[in-house]
C-alpha cells in the first residue's frame, strides 16, 4: 500500500519546518560520557519528551542507573520511551534511535560551529552539524512523520513504539538490562523493529542492511625484566619483550589479510547462492573505497571479494603496542613489559567464545616456539557477537517496496563491517526481526569533522520512514 499522498505532500510543503526541528536538536550539544555536557544530554531528552508529547505520543523518561565519569558518579542519560496506537488489528512496530552525539569542537577542523546547523553556503543542500546524520536526523525524521499525520488528521497505519537512548556513543551502558526488564512490559507484543543508525554504501543508492560483524578485542602482554633497561648495557644478554611480542603478532595475519590462526577459516559460513546474488547486485566500485581511504590499497581488484571482505568475512587488524617508546627522537630503551592490541571482526559461526579459544591456544603455542624466558598473557578485553537477519522477512520486503516508492530504484542489500551492539541486544532479547533502514549517505562523515546530512536525504528519509509504515501495514506476512 503506497503512502497516503497527503502525507507525501505535507512533507514536501514543510521542509523548512522540518529543517528547523533538526536545527533545534543539533543546537543541544548532547555529548554523552563527558561531565561538561551532562545537563545538555538531559536537555536533549527533555526536548524529545516535549516534542513527542505535543505530537500525541504517550511518553516516559526512564532512569537506567548511574556510571562514573572520571571520579564522579552521575546518572546515566534516561531512556525516552513512547507509544501511540493500540489497534489489535495493526502491526506493532518498534523504532530505535539515540539522542547523544560524539564530541566536537570548532578547533578540531570544522568549517562551521558544530552545534549550529549550517546549510552549505554553496547551495549543495548539505546541512552541517554534529548529530545531523548520527542520529538526530533520523530521529527527527520519525517526529516529522508523526507531525504530518497529526496535522492532517490521519491515523497511523501501524501501532508505534519508540525507544530513544542517550548513551549510544559510549557503549549503550545498561540498555540491555532495560530491554530485558521491559521485555514483557513495554516491549510486549512488538512484531518487528526498525533502526536508522547506519548509512548508504555510496552517495547515490539507498540500501537495506541485514547484517553486522561482531568484534573481539585482544591484548597480548609480554613481561620480562623488572624495569626498563639500557640497550647498550643489556642488549644481547636477555630475552627482550618487544622482540617476543612482534614475533608473535607477526604470526596473526598475513600482508594479504589472511587470518593465520588455525580453525578460523573452517568456521566461516559458506556463501549461499542468495547471498552471492545480493553482493553481485550492490552498486559499488573500487573507486568508492579508494576515495574513502585516500589511496589505491585494496587487497583485491574484484569488487565482490572486496565487499565480502568488508561485510561478510572476518578480518584481523593490529592496532598498537602499549609500553613501547613512541615519542619523537631516539631512546635506547628495552621495555620491561609491552602489550600488543589486535581485534578480529566476527561473522556468523565465529562467536566470542569459540574464536577466543582458538586465539588463546594459537598465541600460546607460537610463543612457546620462541623458547623465551619471558612471560606471556593473552586475553579478551571485550567482545560483541555478530548479527544477521532474514532479508526475505516481510519487514524487509516492506522496506524494499517503500524504497522503490520513494527513490524510484531498488535498494542494495548490505551488511556492515562494524558493529551496532544494540541491534543484537534487541534481536536476541526480544526475538525480533530487526531492519536497519539508513537515512544518510556514505559520505556523511558521522563521528568526523564537518558531519552533515543532505537535505534531500533528510526529507526523502522522512518520506521513506512513513512509506515503510504503510507498506508494513499492507504486506503479506507469509
Amino acid at each position: 500500500m503506497a503512502a497516503n499522498p497527503q502525507f507525501v505532500k505535507y512533507v514536501d510543503d514543510h521542509q523548512a519546518d522540518f529543517i528547523d526541528r533538526l536545527r533545534q536538536a543539533v543546537e543541544i550539544p548532547s555529548v554523552s560520557g563527558n561531565l561538561d555536557y551532562v545537563k545538555d544530554v538531559e536537555d536533549m531528552a527533555e526536548f524529545l519528551v516535549k516534542q513527542l508529547t505535543s505530537l500525541g505520543v504517550k511518553v516516559e523518561k526512564r532512569p537506567i542507573g548511574s556510571h562514573k565519569i572520571g571520579d564522579t558518579e552521575v546518572a546515566l542519560p534516561p531512556v525516552v520511551i513512547g507509544e501511540i496506537g493500540n489497534d489489535p488489528k495493526k502491526v506493532n512496530l518498534l523504532v530505535y534511535g539515540h539522542y547523544d552525539v560524539q564530541p566536537a569542537l570548532k578547533e578540531d577542523g570544522w568549517d562551521y560551529d558544530p552545534f549550529k546547523l549550517t546549510p552549505d553556503p554553496n547551495g549543495s543542500g548539505r546541512l552541517y552539524g554534529r548529530g545531523s546524520t548520527d542520529d538526530k536526523g533520523p530521529v527527527m525524521g520519525w517526529l516529522n512523520v508523526l507531525e504530518a499525520h497529526q496535522k492532517l488528521g490521519l491515523e497511523l497505519p501501524v501501532n508505534l513504539k519508540m525507544v530513544f537512548e542517550g548513551m549510544e556513543e559510549n557503549g549503550s551502558e545498561n540498555l540491555d538490562k532495560f530491554i530485558e526488564s521491559e521485555k514483557d512490559k513495554f516491549f510486549k507484543g512488538v512484531d518487528v523493529m526498525c533502526i536508522s543508525d547506519n548509512y548508504w554504501l555510496d552517495t547515490k543508492t539507498p540500501c537495506l542492511t541485514y547484517g553486522l560483524r561482531g568484534i573481539n578485542y585482544y591484548e597480548i602482554k609480554v613481561q620480562g625484566p623488572a624495569r626498563d633497561l639500557h640497550s647498550g648495557v643489556f642488549g644481547g644478554t636477555i630475552h627482550e619483550p618487544m622482540t617476543d611480542l612482534i614475533a608473535v603478532m607477526s604470526k596473526l595475519v598475513s600482508p594479504s589479510g589472511e587470518i593465520l590462526i588455525p580453525g578460523i577459516k573452517e568456521l566461516i559460513a559458506p556463501v549461499t547462492a542468495d547471498e552471492q546474488s545480493k553482493f553481485e547486485k550492490i552498486h559499488f566500485s573500487l573507486s568508492d573505497i579508494e576515495g574513502a581511504v585516500g589511496a589505491q590499497t585494496t587487497l583485491s581488484n574484484d569488487t565482490v571479494k572486496t565487499l565480502m571482505g568488508r561485510m561478510r568475512n572476518p578480518s584481523l587488524s593490529l592496532h598498537g603496542i602499549e609500553g613501547a617508546f613512541y615519542a619523537p627522537g631516539s631512546k635506547t630503551v628495552i621495555p620491561a613489559a609491552v602489550k600488543g592490541k589486535f581485534s578480529i571482526r566476527l561473522v556468523p559461526n565465529l562467536g566470542i567464545k569459540n574464536t577466543t579459544d582458538l586465539v588463546v591456544k594459537y598465541v600460546q603455542d607460537e610463543f612457546a616456539k620462541l623458547g623465551s624466558k619471558n612471560k606471556l598473557e593473552v586475553y579478551l578485553t571485550h567482545g560483541g557477537e555478530p548479527w544477521i537477519a532474514d532479508p526475505n522477512h516481510y519487514n524487509y520486503r516492506a522496506a524494499h517496496k517503500a524504497t522503490v516508492e520513494v527513490y524510484g530504484q531498488e535498494p542494495d542489500y548490505t551488511r556492515e563491517g562494524g558493529s551496532i551492539p544494540v541491534t543484537l541486544d534487541f534481536a536476541n532479547i526480544l526475538g525480533l526481526n530487526v531492519l536497519l533502514l539508513p537515512v544518510g549517505r556514505g559520505d556523511d562523515g558521522a563521528h568526523s569533522t564537518n558531519e552533515k546530512i543532505d537535505t534531500s536525504n533528510y526529507i526523502n528519509g522522512t518520506k521513506l520512514l512513513g512509506s515503510y509504515m504503510y507498506e508494513l501495514a499492507a504486506i503479506d506476512k507469509n
